[in-house]
């Protein structure tokens, strides 16, 4: 495989002490050997893997999907489980100058798509993944971001938006109280269970008749003749089609056409012991909102069902032993700096994954130019609950050969290459610092 982040970024060091790990079992999936035929091959066991093989084998089609770890390994199985609008990173403003008008709103629709999608899917399978919130909240980090916030909310408003903006005097009534200047709810979204909803889908492939395989890396992808074969450790699956779903977590020669088509990085996430009643009222965050703050490099949070509190931001650069112990000590003492009140409360799990992101700052699902029978899903920049979700049922329909059903921009249909090739995580401290600058200017 060739991958541009160090070898201790994708061995079990980032994850270590994940605490999704422990509210629910793992299932054990069979390794792939020997020889198989089907329909289509899904190379990845993450939601967007998982989803188009749930809807593949729904539809009548043979799937074979191959997970290179074991279950819920990878990025979904350690996030932060905001189910939420997102996956792109380029402006609405700026996505209609790029794409066009349609375009914009035919994505726009997509995302809300996708939130619906996964709550379908969670109440379809009987799904239980620990749901919480209405909507999500985004908290002004500075008087300037709140004057800007104040705007937008205006500006939705007459628009028809439900939305509801509060100010600073009026968060602790509303049990969002920290160092936030303003808020402003969005009523799309919920929290989740990242892992239970993940094993939810598997089994609801499974019973659909999907073959689900376990430490089965995909190791090649050729195309000897009619039919595309995968080569694992142990053997091979041929199909007529295959799709990619490894995000973060790919390779840059599973094709060679990804060579430096995406960017991973990471991200950090902690997990307090549960909170008593006396402590939420000492810090006045009582809510059930998912919420992030209006930086660029922002922190997301939420009190969890169990009163654990959750908290995730950006994580380092570098991929090391040293290095992950150094962001996590960032994560806390951001932590501390935003909610003081709970300065004292241990954080009981902190761990670490990949996420992805693209050039244009949009996602990528579609066909892979110039090679017949393959697909992606992939750079759902740490928005992949719903849209990870939301990418494989397209990709489904898309290898099915169907018009997909749910909005389908063009915004989504190309992926270009970053500069510098294999060296492409030069641009990244550059582009931090300038986020974090323009962080503080505008707080």
């Amino acid at each position: 495989m060739k991958r541009i982040f160090s070898d201790y970024a994708y061995g079990p060091g980032p994850r270590n002490n994940c605490w999704w790990d422990e509210t629910i079992a793992t299932p054990i999936w069979p390794e792939q050997s020997g020889e198989l035929q089907v329909d289509v091959a899904v190379i990845g066991g993450g939601f967007t893997g998982l989803s188009a093989a749930l809807h593949l084998a729904e539809a009548g089609a043979s799937v074979a999907l191959l997970e290179a770890e074991s279950p819920a390994w990878g990025a979904s199985g350690r996030n932060g489980g905001f189910c939420c609008l997102g996956g792109s990173k380029l402006s609405a403003q700026a996505m209609r100058r790029k794409y066009g008008t349609q375009a914009t709103a035919t994505y726009e629709a997509g995302e809300e798509a996708a939130v619906a999608l996964v709550a379908d899917l969670l109440t379809k399978h009987g799904i239980q993944a620990d749901t919480h919130s209405k909507g999500e909240t985004r908290l002004a980090h500075g008087p300037r971001a709140l004057k800007a916030m104040a705007r937008e909310a205006a500006a939705l408003k007459a628009a028809g938006e439900e939305v509801e903006f509060l100010q600073r005097h009026q968060l602790a009534d509303a049990g969002l109280n920290g160092e936030f200047h303003g808020a402003l709810t969005t009523p799309v979204g919920f929290g989740l269970n990242p892992r239970k909803y993940l094993f939810g889908l598997a089994q609801a492939a499974k019973d659909a008749g999907a073959q689900l395989f376990q430490n089965s890396p995909a190791l090649r992808i050729e195309s000897p003749g009619n039919l595309l074969l995968v080569t694992t450790p142990k053997g091979a699956v041929r199909s007529n089609q295959v799709i990619i779903a490894t995000n973060g977590y790919s390779s840059d020669d599973l094709p060679h056409w990804l060579s430096a088509r995406y960017m991973p990085t990471q991200s950090t996430a902690m997990v307090t012991r549960p909170l008593s009643e006396a402590e939420l009222q000492a810090q006045g965050w009582f809510s059930d909102q998912m919420a992030y703050d209006s930086r660029n490099m922002l922190h997301y949070f939420r009190l969890m069902p169990d009163r654990r509190f959750l908290f995730g931001m950006r994580g380092g650069l570098i991929a090391s032993p040293r290095n992950e112990a150094a962001i996590r000590r960032k994560l806390r003492a951001d932590f501390e700096s935003l909610f003081p009140k709970w300065s004292e409360v241990e954080t009981t799990h902190c761990w670490s994954g990949m996420v992805s992101l693209s050039r244009d700052l949009v996602p990528f699902v579609g066909a892979i130019p110039d090679h017949p029978g393959l697909f992606a899903g992939l750079c759902y920049h740490g928005n992949g609950v719903a849209m990870g979700s939301y990418a494989g049922r397209l990709l489904a329909d898309l290898t099915l050969g169907k018009t997909p059903d749910l909005p389908y921009s063009k915004v989504m249909q190309q992926l270009q290459k970053f500069p510098f090739g294999a060296a492409r995580r030069l641009v990244m401290p550059p582009a931090y610092a300038l986020l974090g600058m323009i962080d503080r200017l505008s707080a």
